[in-house]
């Protein structure tokens, strides 16, 4: 997954910089995956190639939103998942069903799942002091990697970089526990 995800990345940010060739290597790569996408979320539906052309569409409005320093494939299925949802909402409709007497039922969201904060906590501990800071002010604080880079003496890529290396440390010591 990751070299497919660095190649696409590489010929999207090629792309983006007016370079026709790449942008075309990038749709005819990315595509039939799309497809898959799609048809598994949709259940195969009639309409699936409907949608896949939904999600080109919106790659090609939205591609400028797309952070280079980011991996590109879950931004992709993103846009897959969200048209899929969006189709299926406009040709069955919906019935409006008003929440406004179920707020006692419902579930707190601001207080977030503590399970999910403190396995978390749990990973963060067992990786580098500095990279566990990282991971906290970038993915859970919000704080932009030049924020970060400028409290740290680093520079911004390198922010990047050491934050996606802790953030797969964390994915394969996830993975590991499961």
């Amino acid at each position: 997954m990751t070299d497919r995800n660095d190649r696409w990345g590489d010929l999207l940010r090629r792309a983006n910089r007016g370079d026709g060739v790449a942008y075309a290597a990038f749709l005819t790569e990315c595509t039939p995956v799309i497809r898959n996408i799609v048809r598994a979320r949709s259940g195969g539906v009639d309409e699936a190639e409907d949608i896949v052309q939904e999600v080109l569409l919106a790659i090609y409005a939205k591609r400028h939103t797309w952070r280079e320093a980011d991996p590109v494939t879950p931004w992709l299925y993103a846009i897959a998942r969200y048209k899929t949802v969006d189709l299926f909402r406009r040709r069955r409709g919906g019935v409006p069903v008003p929440i406004d007497d179920m707020a006692e039922v419902l579930p707190d969201d601001s207080v977030g799942d503590v399970t999910a904060a403190r396995d978390l906590a749990g990973l963060l501990g067992r990786i580098d002091e500095k990279s566990a800071g990282i991971v906290r002010a970038v993915g859970i604080e919000g704080e932009s990697a030049g924020e970060v880079g400028a409290r740290l003496g680093m520079s911004e890529g390198a922010v990047r970089v050491a934050y996606h290396r802790a953030m797969q440390r964390l994915k394969e010591m996830a993975e590991a526990e499961r």
